[in-house]
C-alpha cells in the first residue's frame, strides 16, 4: 500500500486514505484520522442513524412524507425534477444512497434532526464525523460551514454494516444491498471489473475542489474497505482521475497478493 501513498504524494491537493483487509486485519492509511469535508459521503452515517431510529421504534420506513416544492434542492438526484408528491421514508433512503439525492437527504435530516443524527454518529464511535448543515445550504456553505468526516470514520461505517455490530443483521444487510446498487461508480469502482460492481458497496461525494469515495468490497478475493478523501484540488476531474487510479493500484495489489497484504 506504500505505492498508493507515494502516488498521492505526487498529486496536487490534500489526500487521505484508509485500507483494511477485514479477514486478516491488515490495515494501512495515510492521514486517515485527518478531518476533511465529507460532501455526500455523510449520507452513509445519516442512513445508519435512520435505521437505528427504526430499530428504536421511533421511525416507520413505510410512513409517507410529502415533498413540496419548498423541500426540493438541485444537484445530485432527480426528485427535484418531479411534481410535489408523497414518498415513503424508505423510498427517500433509497434515493439518497443510490442516486445521492439531495432533496431526499434533507428530508431525512428534517425527520431525524441534526442534533439527534450527531448523537447517533457519536454512538457509532465516529470521532471525526459531524453533520453541521443540510445539503446545498448555500448560506452556511459560504460561511465555510461544511459537513466533515475522515477516511477512517467512513471506513468504520462500512465495517459496522459488514460486521453487523451497530444495526441488526437484517438492517445491516439491507443497507449494504442498497449501497451495492450505487449508480455513481466513477471513482473507486471505475477501473474494477464491472462483474464485481454488484459486490461493491460504495458512496462517493463531490464539492468544488473536493472528491471522496468510500467502498466495501465483498468479493472472492476477500472482504476489505478502501476510502479516499481529497481537498484543495486544482479541479474535480483531476480528483476523479487521482482516486480512480489510486483504486486501480489498490486493486492490483489485492489481485497480486490474493488478500495477503504486505507493507
Amino acid at each position: 500500500m506504500k505505492e498508493i501513498k507515494r502516488y498521492l504524494d505526487t498529486r496536487q491537493g490534500v489526500y487521505s486514505f484508509y485500507f483494511e483487509d477485514l479477514n486478516s486485519g491488515y490495515s494501512y492509511g495515510l492521514d486517515e484520522n485527518f478531518q476533511m469535508t465529507s460532501a455526500s459521503c455523510i449520507k452513509v452515517p445519516i442512513a445508519i442513524a435512520l435505521f437505528k431510529e427504526v430499530e428504536n421504534n421511533k421511525i416507520d420506513l413505510n410512513l409517507k412524507i410529502m415533498i413540496s416544492k419548498e423541500d426540493m434542492v438541485d444537484g445530485s438526484g432527480i426528485i427535484y425534477e418531479f411534481d410535489e408528491r408523497e414518498y415513503s421514508i424508505k423510498e427517500l433512503l433509497i434515493a439518497m444512497l443510490i442516486q445521492s439525492d439531495n432533496t431526499a437527504t434533507n428530508k431525512i435530516i428534517d425527520i431525524l434532526g441534526i442534533k439527534r443524527i450527531n448523537e447517533l454518529i457519536e454512538e457509532m464511535g465516529l470521532i471525526n464525523t459531524s453533520l453541521n448543515r443540510k445539503i446545498r445550504d448555500v448560506v452556511l456553505r459560504e460561511k465555510g460551514i461544511q459537513n466533515s468526516s475522515s477516511s477512517f470514520d467512513l471506513s468504520v461505517c462500512l465495517k459496522l454494516l459488514y460486521n453487523k455490530t451497530y444495526l441488526n443483521k437484517k438492517d445491516s444487510n439491507l443497507l449494504l444491498k442498497i449501497l451495492c446498487r450505487q449508480q455513481i461508480r466513477n471513482k473507486i469502482p471505475f477501473y474494477i471489473p464491472k462483474k464485481e460492481w454488484s459486490n461493491i458497496a460504495n458512496k462517493s461525494g463531490s464539492l468544488p475542489g473536493v472528491e471522496n469515495d468510500s467502498a466495501l468490497f465483498m468479493i472472492s478475493k476477500g472482504n476489505f474497505v478502501f476510502t479516499v478523501m481529497s481537498k484543495n484540488l486544482p479541479n474535480n476531474v483531476y480528483g476523479l482521475v487521482t482516486i480512480s487510479k489510486a483504486s486501480k493500484m489498490m486493486w492490483d495489489i489485492v489481485d497480486k497478493e490474493m488478500g495477503l497484504m504486505r507493507v
